[in-house]
């Protein structure tokens, strides 16, 4: 049973990624984030907003609607993307060959790896006409 839910929708333009981040950044206070936990959910939030502001209404505009849930047992921060923009599961892309020189990899997928890599888990749903993206960081 998550401890706190809270939601903000804006619409899902670059220059709301400060008021989604101060946002973030409010919840992650309510619940003692650690500092190191922080900065991982901030850089995974940013790339995350930023696609759906790019890619999702394309070229129109739309809502994205972050919600944050905290959880005890472990201790935990689950954060919710959702929006009614194209159909897109960033889990589906094959993740890219890090082995590889930047010359030599395809363009693309770098910020979903390290959005992978960096939480502990990274779930993806399209119901009701909607992307419903979810990370979630242990403390």
């Amino acid at each position: 049973m998550p401890e706190m839910i809270n939601e903000l929708t804006l619409e899902a333009k670059v220059e709301n990624l400060n008021q989604a981040l101060a946002f973030i950044d409010d919840q992650l206070d309510a619940v003692d984030c650690p500092m190191k936990k922080r900065f991982q959910i901030d850089v995974a939030v940013e790339e995350l907003f930023v696609n759906v502001a790019h890619y999702a209404y394309t070229p129109n505009t739309g809502n994205v609607t972050l919600r944050v849930e905290s959880a005890q047992n472990p201790p935990a921060v689950v954060i919710t993307f959702i929006d009614r923009g194209i159909p897109y599961d960033p889990l589906a892309k094959p993740d890219p060959d890090v082995s590889l020189s930047a010359e030599q990899r395809e363009i693309g997928g770098l910020g979903i790896f390290m959005v992978k890599k960096s939480m502990d888990s990274m779930e993806y749903e399209y119901t009701d006409g909607q992307n419903i993206l979810r990370i979630r960081k242990n403390f």
